[in-house]
Parts: C-alpha cells; sequence; structure tokens
C-alpha cells in the first residue's frame, strides 16, 4: 500500500478511521471509482476527506489480523477495571487531543496501536523515517517549533509499569506527568480531567510484556537456547576491552526487565535512557531516533564506538541472543463482528458507573467513542447502493441494527444531560442488550460480503491502490 492511502486507526483496532487523499487526487478517485465498480464486483468504493496533514503521510497499513494488548488483569485471571475501560476510551479518542492532530483525527492509538508501537507511521515534516515523530515539529506543536526535525522512535507501550522514568530522555519520573505532558504540551490539548488521567494510567500500567518462553523467570537464556544464542549471552557479560567494568548487561540488566533505568552516553547524541530489551523484535526501529532497522546494525554501533572488537561470528551471535530476547508470543486478534463488538461492550461499560454518577464529562466521552467505533464498523459494510457485492438485505440489516446502536448512545447523552439518569440507565440496559445479542447476530450475517471477508477486503484495497496510482500519473 502506497503512502498516499492513509489508513489512520485512530480508535482500537480500528481497520481506518478514514480513507484520505489530496483534494486533486479526490477528484479523479471518484470518477476512477465510478468506472471500475463493474469491473471490480468484489469490491467497493470508500468514502474520504481531505487530510489536514501533508501528501504522503501514513498512519498504518490495514490488516485482517493484528497484535493485541495482553492485559495484567486478565493475565491473572481477573478483567479489566471500570478504569482500564476508561482509559481505553481516553487512549483512543481524538478528542483529548488538540490542533492538528484532533483535525486528523488522530490520537494516542494512532502511534501506540493497541499500546503497541507504530513501525509504519510516516508525517512528512515530523518524521524521518517509518515508525518516528517529532512532537516539536511545527504542524503539531508550534509553541515549541524549534526548527529542527528531531523526532524520536515511536515505543511501545508494553511493561511501562516498570520502565520508568519516562520519555527517550528519562527526563519524567511519574507516568501521570509524562502524559499530561505528551496530551498538554506536546499535543495541544485540554488539560484532562482527573478521571481520565487515572484511566489513561490504569490502562497503560495493565498491559504486560509478551511472554516469552525462551527466557528463565531471571532473564536467563532457557535450557531450549541453540549454542549461538549461548555464546552470544556469554559475550553480552563480556566485560568491553577499554571499559573492564562494563559489559551489556550492565545497562541492560536481565534481572531488572533489561534495563538499568538510567541514562547515558552510547554515541547517538547526548543520554538516553536505556530502552528494554523484552519484546524488542517487535519494536523497531531502534535507538532514540530510530536510526537502525536491525541488531546487526545496533550491535555494529556498539562495536564501533565501544571497540568491542567482534568478529563476524561474535556479532551473529550476539545477533541470535537479541533475537532470543526480544521474542515473545504475541496474540493476534482477527479483525471481524466478534472482537468489534466485544470492544463496543468493554468500552461501553463505563457508562455503568458514569451514568449514576452524573459524570457527564465520562459518559460524553464513553458515547463519542464507542459511537466512532460503531460509525466505523458500518464503514466496513457497504451501503445497498453497491448492488455487485451482494447480500443486499443481510447489509441493510447489519446497518439498521448498528444505527439503532449509536441512537441509543445519543438518547443517554440527552438523559444524562438533562439529569434523568433513571431514563439513561434504562436506555444503557437496553443499549446492552442490543450490543449482546440483536447487533451481533445481524452483523454477521452480513460479514461474508463486508470488509472482514479477506477476499472482499483484499480486492478492495487492490482496487483502491491501483486508483491512486492511477491519479499520482495524472497529477504529474
Amino acid at each position: 500500500m502506497t503512502r498516499d492511502i492513509l489508513a489512520c486507526r485512530s480508535r482500537r483496532n480500528g481497520a481506518a478511521a478514514a480513507h484520505r487523499t489530496t483534494s486533486c487526487a479526490l477528484i479523479v478517485l471518484i470518477a476512477l471509482v465510478a468506472a471500475l465498480i463493474p469491473l471490480r464486483t468484489e469490491a467497493f468504493p470508500l468514502g474520504g476527506d481531505q487530510t489536514v496533514l501533508p501528501t504522503g503521510t501514513e498512519f498504518s497499513e490495514e490488516a485482517l489480523a493484528k497484535p493485541r494488548e495482553l492485559f495484567h488483569s486478565e493475565a491473572v485471571g481477573g478483567h479489566k477495571s471500570y478504569l482500564v475501560n476508561l482509559g481505553d476510551l481516553a487512549f483512543n479518542s481524538p478528542s483529548i487531543l488538540g490542533g492538528k492532530a484532533r483535525q486528523a483525527e488522530m490520537s494516542c492509538g494512532t502511534c501506540h496501536v493497541n499500546g503497541t508501537s507504530n513501525p509504519k507511521l510516516f508525517v512528512p515534516g515530523a518524521s524521518s523515517r517509518p515508525g518516528t515523530f517529532d512532537t516539536t515539529s511545527l504542524m503539531f506543536n508550534p509553541k515549541a517549533f524549534n526548527s529542527i526535525l528531531d523526532p524520536v522512535r515511536i515505543p511501545s507501550l508494553r511493561g511501562a509499569r516498570f520502565l520508568a522514568p519516562y520519555g527517550h530522555d528519562g527526563r519524567i519520573t511519574s507516568l501521570r506527568d509524562f502524559i499530561y505532558n505528551v496530551i498538554v504540551n506536546e499535543f495541544q490539548g485540554p488539560r484532562p480531567s482527573d478521571a481520565v488521567l487515572d484511566g489513561l494510567v490504569a490502562y497503560i500500567t495493565d498491559i504486560d510484556f509478551l511472554p516469552n518462553p525462551r527466557l528463565s523467570p531471571g532473564g536467563m537464556l532457557s535450557a531450549q537456547a541453540s549454542a549461538a544464542e549461548r555464546h552470544g549471552e556469554q559475550l553480552f557479560f563480556k566485560p568491553f576491552p577499554h571499559q573492564p567494568q562494563v559489559n551489556c548487561a550492565t545497562c541492560h540488566v536481565p534481572t531488572g526487565v533489561f534495563t538499568d533505568q538510567a541514562r547515558h552516553d552510547v554515541g547517538s547524541g547526548g543520554l538516553v535512557k536505556t530502552p528494554t530489551l523484552l519484546n524488542a523484535n517487535f519494536n523497531a526501529p531502534y535507538f532514540h531516533d530510530g536510526r537502525y532497522d536491525t541488531y546487526e546494525e545496533v550491535v555494529g554501533h556498539f562495536d564501533r564506538i565501544f571497540e568491542l572488537g567482534l568478529s563476524s561470528q561474535d556479532t551473529q551471535d550476539l545477533v541470535a541472543y537479541l533475537t532470543a530476547v526480544g521474542d515473545g508470543d504475541r496474540p493476534f486478534d482477527k479483525d471481524g463482528v466478534a472482537i468489534r463488538m466485544k470492544d463496543v461492550r468493554e468500552l461501553a461499560s463505563v457508562l455503568k458507573l458514569a451514568i449514576p454518577a452524573a459524570d457527564t464529562a465520562v459518559v460524553s466521552l464513553a458515547v463519542t467513542g464507542v459511537g466512532a467505533e460503531l460509525r466505523e464498523l458500518t464503514e466496513h459494510i457497504p451501503d445497498i447502493r453497491y448492488a455487485s457485492v451482494g447480500g443486499q438485505e443481510e447489509r441493510l440489516a447489519a446497518r439498521t441494527a448498528v444505527k439503532d446502536l449509536v441512537l441509543s448512545l445519543r438518547r443517554i447523552d440527552l438523559a444524562v444531560a438533562a439529569g434523568h439518569l433513571d431514563e439513561a440507565m434504562a436506555e444503557y440496559e437496553t443499549f446492552s442488550m442490543l450490543a449482546t445479542f440483536d447487533v451481533p447476530v445481524a452483523l454477521k450475517k452480513a460479514e461474508p460480503w463486508s470488509l472482514f471477508n479477506a477476499n472482499v477486503h483484499q480486492s478492495h484495497y487492490a482496487a483502491l491502490g491501483r486508483m491512486l496510482q492511477t491519479t499520482a500519473k495524472q497529477a504529474r
């Protein structure tokens, strides 16, 4: 997929909040859609609006399977709390940010997809390469603009509760303060309420590292390790030739989630915080500024800067060791009706406590966030005007069912605003019943003719890619 296709996952598990093109491309795209519909019966067009971000922006590629969060509360046999679900809502809501980010429907989840990183994100003028972002760029933060393109790597948030202090330079001790700084100072958002901050902290701290069967509990390699990995582990603990008091494990402490939580100058441009090596296989690019794509490049950097005298075999074995340490059992969700409706129910569950408390701010956030999830879900079910797709009756029923849920949310919002809390709770019970039973059934029947169908999905984006390629050629 080209970078002219903006697939913005601005909401949790959202396949695409909107598909945007430049204004000149959009005019041609409409004509191309009309021409292609009769030829591609399994594909259908999605509407788009003009982006406020520059041409060439990419948030992430479409995928029917994507990594999901591994929540500590669920891993130990419990369930996500009210605060975690509230934080999930806020994390994936553009409304908590400001300026260009909000206009572009970006959220925390745009950069940190499902609490991980986003190696595909690229914004001209704010990124030096995919997976990096400059929060002091003129586009997003004119008050902090310094006329320098100095983006940093987008980190994964897995295991964040173990990784204080925060920021690539470790300048902020508290996760709560760090979140506040990102929202208010870096993205010009309004000051979040204490409840929203509590929720964001709860959500992020509940995201666990991925389990890694290749490591023992103390951070040493498991018994199944290869000879190359074993030798790499020995090199990891070997003193540096010119600094015998130091080795790799001095900073990347195996018993301390592979970080000493301190700042060091490793020849990359000043003091930077030691990153964890856990789950690092999924967190490229590497270094604070994302300058390296591979472990080989990282090892080569340290070999040059600290004159380690590594042989070619040493480098290979260190890479094998780092790959073992950085591995993890990564759970994936297959995008579809079941996972989307599960998200809707979990996110909407905050209303059960927010309504009796007359917490209009949280109710509004939930109504907006869940409503956006539902509208995005509708975008995956083509309108019945596209008769060539098939399943017209099922698609109409599904879209109507989702519309009823959105209207139910609106009634909840109005009732709470008017102080009619009993009426709002009764409507919430209706919403919950519909979201648990009727709506999933209607959506499941329409799923074969939706973007959740792998064949329809592939054909649609292949057609969209061809359209934009043609548009680009005609615009030259």
